[in-house]
């Protein structure tokens, strides 16, 4: 079990959401200290037993911090996470996992709030939605997905006339606007979206002008990882000096040269691997860091993003 990695679960519970999609209740496994409180829109991360770390959005209602439910999406492309979950994981097993972490929270004091989802990115959104009924504020939902099959959660969320659904292959749904709808929010309400590369885009592209009442959170990656190597990490507190050879990621470089750095989508979403730079510019290859903090050059995501200079220096 990696540092990060700090409670044992116990699946209680797999249960079928959608086609291709299923959700786990975890429970604190017998001798585990109890689950930390969450805040909405929080993930965890979760090591399966073949020794892949994957972060997912937690759903369930942070009222409800003595369980802790996610929901898996079978990548058609897996690269052995979420194939495992729904083809080898079973009720009863142990799965180490980590404390919540929050970089998509919820602005509990915006008279109004926007909610974009697009397939799994719905994930989130569900806990925002329960913590803001529980406060009694003021919310929609426009939740876009490619057929009504594949679509989880339309039973629970069918009992608020808040939610409107787009379905690409019935026409008769009413379409999803970016541009209209982002263009006509309200003054001070708050825009949320997580889905898609390409929705993720265009509603940055259309709600640029909303600042930072624009939140957006990635669940993968449309950019590939910086593997052409040919500099050096200078690492600040252990005195180590590592060369990233062709073909290699960052990552790669520490993980083999026995250097512990937290990580898990491998793709630069999450932020687990998140880790300071003290000189030298990284190459940002990630879509987790706003373009202000890739501005800065203080900050790179190991697992995904290279250098364009000839050397960096981390806080490692």
């Amino acid at each position: 079990m990696t540092d990060s990695m700090t409670h044992q679960a116990r699946v209680r519970t797999l249960r079928y959401e959608a086609d291709g999609v299923i959700s786990l209740e975890l429970l604190p496994a017998p001798g585990s200290p109890a689950f930390e409180p969450f805040t909405p829109g929080a993930h965890i991360d979760v090591q399966l037993p073949n020794g892949l770390v994957r972060s997912y959005s937690l759903l369930n209602s942070p009222q409800e911090p003595q369980r802790y439910v996610i929901a898996v999406l079978l990548e058609r492309q897996s690269r052995g996470g979420s194939r495992y979950i729904h083809e080898q994981l079973r009720v009863g097993y142990v799965l180490p996992i980590s404390a919540p972490r929050n970089h998509f929270p919820l602005d509990e004091t915006a008279p109004h709030n926007v909610f974009i989802a697009g397939g799994i990115g719905i994930t989130p959104m569900l806990s925002m939605i329960a913590r803001l009924q529980r406060l009694g504020s003021s919310w929609e939902l426009h939740y876009a997905v490619r057929t009504r099959a594949r679509a989880a959660f339309l039973d629970q969320l069918a009992a608020f006339a808040q939610v409107h659904v787009t379905i690409d292959d019935e026409p008769s749904t009413p379409r999803l606007d970016l541009q209209r709808l982002l263009g006509s929010l309200a003054p001070q309400a708050h825009a949320y979206c997580c889905g898609p590369a390409g929705m993720l885009a265009a509603y940055r592209e259309h709600g640029a002008h909303l600042g930072k009442r624009l939140h957006f959170e990635y669940f993968s990656a449309d950019t590939q990882p910086a593997c052409q190597g040919g500099y050096r990490l200078e690492l600040q507190r252990s005195g180590k000096t590592l060369e990233v050879k062709a073909g290699e990621t960052m990552l790669d470089a520490l993980l083999n040269a026995g250097v512990d750095v937290g990580f898990a989508c491998t793709e630069g979403v999450c932020g687990s691997c998140r880790v300071p730079v003290l000189h030298g510019v990284p190459d940002h290859r990630d879509v987790f860091l706003t373009q202000d903090e890739r501005d800065a050059n203080d900050a790179v995501m190991v697992c995904c993003s290279g250098a364009r200079t000839p050397s960096l220096t981390l806080d490692l």
